[in-house]
């Protein structure tokens, strides 16, 4: 398997605080000052989900979870499903995954396993 780091396809989802909230944990600010800064944030501040994925084909995304309405939402198994069927899927096949791989069942398979075996 000559091609097979082509195969590969990381994908992962980021959550933006619409209110400027910067979660401390996931982010490190570096600067010669300690600046001893104290941010007041809602409890449940709204935030935007994005999901994007990166394989040797190139970038397949950024997807925005939204309801139907436009309103950001909170992603759940059902909501992940729907991403995958109607979005991940068709773009595979746009991107001409078969001809990437070196195999032309590699969509198909995805298209039949995917849906069955998420939650």
């Amino acid at each position: 398997m000559v091609d097979f780091h082509k195969r590969i396809l990381f994908s992962d989802e980021a959550q933006f605080w619409l209110n400027g909230y910067v979660n401390k944990q996931n982010c490190r600010i570096w600067s010669g000052a300690n600046p001893q800064v104290y941010v007041k944030t809602p409890l449940h501040p709204e935030k935007l989900t994005v999901w994007c994925a990166l394989w040797a084909g190139g970038i397949i995304g950024p997807y925005f979870f939204k309801n139907d309405e436009g309103h950001n939402v909170t992603v759940n198994g059902d909501r992940y499903r729907a991403m995958i069927t109607n979005f991940f899927i068709p773009e595979l096949n746009n991107h001409d995954v078969s001809r990437s791989c070196g195999s032309n069942k590699t969509a198909q398979h995805v298209t039949q396993l995917v849906p069955q075996s998420i939650y």
